[in-house]
C-alpha cells in the first residue's frame, strides 16, 4: 500500500467519523450548551491523547512563536469554533439539514487550500472537487419537501463549516514537522483552554441535564476526536491540502446516512444521487494510484 493511498485510507474513516458528530451534536443540543459541552469533550480527550504520548513516546515539538499562534487560532477557530457553531445550530436545524450544509466542506476547503495556502492543483485534483461539488449540490437543491427550515440554524451550521476548513487545512502553514499525535493532543489541550472561560457563563444557565447528551459527549471524545484527530493528521500528512479536501465531501454522505439510520429521517433519490458522486470523486483519487502500485508489482 503506497503512502498516498494510506492517507486517502484514513482521510476517508476520519470525515465519516466527522459525519457522526451531526448526530452526537444533535443529541448533546437537546441536554448541553455548547461551550459547556465543547469544554467536557476536550477534556475527556486531552488525558487519553496524553496517555498515547507517553505510550509512544512522542516527543513535544519545538515549535517557534509564529507556529504557537497558528496552532492557538487553529484549536480557537476549528476545535472550539466547529464544535460550538454545529451544537448551537443544531438547536434550530435537523440533523438531515446540519448534513446538508456540511457538504459545502469541500467547496469551502478547497478555496482555503488554493488561496491561502498558493496550492496549484492537478488537473485530476480539480475534476474530483468538481465531482464532490456536483453531489454536494445534489443534495442541497432537493425538491421543497414542505418541512420548516431554520435560517438561523443554516447559518451557524455554515459558520462551523467554515471553521472546520481553517481547522484541517490552516495547519499547513507550519513549517516545522509535527506528529500527527502530538498535534492532536495540542489541539485538545487548547480546546480545553480555549472553551473554558465562555463555559463559566454558560454553566449559571444551564439547565437539566440528560444522560444522552453526556453519553453523546463522552462518543464527542473518543471517536471523532481522539480516533478522528489521529486518523485525519496521518490521512493529510500524506497528500496534499486540495487533495484531503475533496475526501471531507464524504462528511455530508455519512451524517445522511447515520441520520437515516439512527434518527429515521427518510433519504431522496436526489441525496442517493449526491452519494454516488462524492464516492466516485473519491475514487476518481484512489485508482489512479492503486493502478500505478499494480503496474510497479508487474514489472518487478
Amino acid at each position: 500500500m503506497t503512502e498516498r493511498f494510506q492517507g486517502y485510507l484514513y482521510l476517508t474513516l476520519a470525515m465519516i467519523m466527522v459525519g457522526s458528530t451531526v448526530i452526537a451534536s444533535k443529541l448533546i443540543a437537546a441536554g448541553l450548551p455548547p461551550f459547556i459541552a465543547t469544554a467536557l469533550r476536550f477534556a475527556v480527550a486531552f488525558p487519553l491523547f496524553l496517555a498515547l504520548m507517553r505510550l509512544t513516546r512522542t516527543a513535544w515539538p519545538r515549535l517557534e512563536r509564529r507556529a504557537w499562534l497558528i496552532l492557538i487560532l487553529q484549536a480557537g477557530a476549528g476545535s472550539v469554533g466547529y464544535t460550538t457553531l454545529l451544537i448551537a445550530g443544531l438547536r434550530y436545524s435537523s440533523a438531515t439539514d446540519a448534513g446538508v450544509v456540511i457538504g459545502t466542506l469541500p467547496v469551502v476547503s478547497a478555496g482555503i487550500a488554493i488561496l491561502l495556502l498558493g496550492e496549484r492543483p492537478s488537473r485530476s485534483t480539480l475534476i474530483a472537487i468538481g465531482l464532490a461539488a456536483a453531489g454536494v449540490l445534489t443534495i442541497v437543491l432537493r425538491p421543497d419537501d414542505g418541512a420548516e427550515h431554520s435560517t438561523l440554524g443554516i447559518t451557524l451550521v455554515f459558520a462551523a463549516v467554515f471553521c472546520e476548513g481553517l481547522f484541517i487545512l490552516i495547519n499547513k502553514r507550519i513549517r516545522t514537522p509535527i506528529a500527527p499525535l502530538a498535534l492532536s493532543t495540542i489541539m485538545a489541550g487548547m480546546g480545553v483552554g480555549v472553551a473554558f472561560v465562555p463555559a463559566l457563563f454558560e454553566a449559571s444557565s444551564m439547565q437539566d441535564v440528560t444522560v444522552q447528551s453526556l453519553a453523546a459527549v463522552l462518543y464527542y471524545a473518543l471517536v471523532p476526536t481522539v480516533a478522528g484527530f489521529i486518523l485525519w493528521y496521518a490521512g493529510s500528512a500524506r497528500v496534499s491540502g486540495t487533495e484531503a479536501s475533496v475526501f471531507t465531501a464524504l462528511a455530508p454522505v455519512s451524517a445522511v446516512l447515520f441520520a437515516f439510520v439512527l434518527l429515521g429521517e427518510p433519504v431522496s433519490v436526489n441525496q442517493v444521487a449526491g452519494i454516488g458522486c462524492v464516492l466516485v470523486a473519491v475514487l476518481s483519487l484512489a485508482v489512479p494510484h492503486l493502478r500505478l502500485k499494480a503496474a510497479g508489482q508487474t514489472r518487478s
